[in-house]
């Protein structure tokens, strides 16, 4: 099982040149396996940048996560009060909540972490990039 945060998300899914080549392979293995989740939080992440204007999706948030419920190989895990208070408890001075529920939902689901930020890759061990 992996877990993609947020710009793992994006890049898997809208440009998947833009990641690094162990994280293509291992996202390769978790789709044909059908192991890939996400939080919903990063669908809560893409949106609030799409409406600053931030990130051009090229369409609409909900026909974007329509086409993510499709994908037979992710599970868009619903953020549950426990993955909150998880998110709370860990020993990890990082303030950013997003990236707090991510670490909190892999460390749950016992996966591996896709992400480029080498901030949560020195806290969560078992994040790749």
């Amino acid at each position: 099982m992996i877990v993609l945060d947020t710009c793992a998300l994006l890049w898997w899914t809208l440009e998947p040149a833009s990641l690094s080549s162990k994280a293509l392979e291992i996202c390769k293995k978790a789709e044909s396996a059908k192991e890939i989740a996400i939080s919903s939080i990063s669908i809560w992440e893409i949106a609030l940048k799409a409406k600053q204007g931030k990130l051009d999706l090229g369409i609409s948030i909900e026909k974007y996560v329509g086409l993510l419920e499709k994908v037979e190989s992710l599970t868009i895990e619903p953020v549950h009060h426990n993955t909150f208070i998880k998110s709370v408890g860990l020993s990890w001075e990082h303030r950013d909540p997003v990236d707090r529920t991510i670490v909190a939902l892999a460390t749950k689901l016992h996966a591996t972490l896709v992400t480029k930020d080498k901030i949560i890759r020195q806290f969560y061990k078992k994040a790749i990039w």
